[in-house]
């Protein structure tokens, strides 16, 4: 049983290059978490994950099951990802909003839906689908993005406000999205922040950006340190939500695990800070 202080500590997710160290090392965590492709077979990634389980909690997030697309939802994969949840028994799982699967092809991306009452029905069904499956609450997480839809007619912070009243789903409040975003698009990131209902937001994502080299755009790459100015958006977003789980993703140019500590570190401090304002 994860106790009230672990479900709001501040975990790193677990990438192959740092397992053995962690696995030897047992450094202190409040959770990891992992990509649900990466095991949903019967491998000795599983078996390491499974060991590891035994010393911290565990956050599935997913990044195939398509729950934007206009299609039917993969049952094989949706039975895949229900059977590794009741192997791993996880204290979150989360996937996207986003669609990256058509005519049984993976694209492997997450791709961009139009905000219409359409495509806000679609998605509902495919979560309130999963959810049933799966047997558990998902976590739906707020995207970075790099186009619009000319004929979108609904806010992004709305529709996902109105996906978690509907079926009861959370969401997942990834900071460096919102504030790449904002950035591309120009909008308010504390106002988008504002505008998602606190009671949903079950977890927050924090990772490293870069600039594209001939546009002026922000790629959400999680290859580098997270930016100051994501920092504080996150001391915003603490103020919001209040201390829930909070992840450091790193998945490109990974660094020693040491630096992924050090950041993990740096967002549980600002968590500590959230709780005792005084000793700021």
């Amino acid at each position: 049983m994860v106790t009230n202080d672990e479900a709001r500590s501040v975990g790193i997710g677990l990438r192959l290059p740092h397992v053995a160290e962690i696995a030897a090392a047992r450094p202190h965590l409040g959770f990891i978490e992992v990509h649900a492709e990466n095991y949903m077979a019967e491998t000795p990634a599983l078996d390491r994950l499974l060991d590891l389980r035994c010393d911290y909690p565990v956050s599935i997030h997913g990044v195939a099951l398509s729950l934007g697309s206009a299609e039917q939802l993969d049952r094989i994969h949706l039975d895949r990802l229900r059977a590794l949840i009741e192997r791993v028994e996880p204290v979150l799982v989360s996937e996207h909003l986003a669609w990256s699967a058509i005519g049984g092809a993976y694209l492997n991306d997450l791709l961009p839906l139009p905000y219409t009452e359409e495509s806000f029905e679609i998605f509902c069904r495919h979560v309130a689908e999963a959810q049933e499956t799966l047997g558990r609450r998902l976590l739906i997480e707020t995207p970075a993005s790099y186009l619009r839809f000319r004929h979108s007619t609904i806010a992004e912070e709305e529709f996902l406000t109105e996906t978690a009243g509907r079926t009861g789903c959370g969401i997942l409040c990834d900071v460096n999205n919102i504030y790449v975003s904002a950035k591309n698009f120009g909008f308010d990131p504390i106002a988008y922040l504002d505008a998602l209902p606190a009671a949903a937001v079950g977890e927050i994502h924090l990772a490293g950006h870069c600039a594209a080299e001939d546009v002026d755009v922000l790629i959400d790459d999680h290859g580098s340190r997270v930016a100051q100015p994501v920092w504080d958006l996150y001391a915003q977003a603490l103020r919001r939500f209040g201390a829930v789980p909070a992840l450091i993703e790193w998945d490109t140019n990974i660094p020693a695990l040491d630096i992924l500590l050090d950041e993990a570190r740096h967002a549980q401090q600002l968590i500590d800070v959230h709780r005792n304002p005084e000793f700021a």
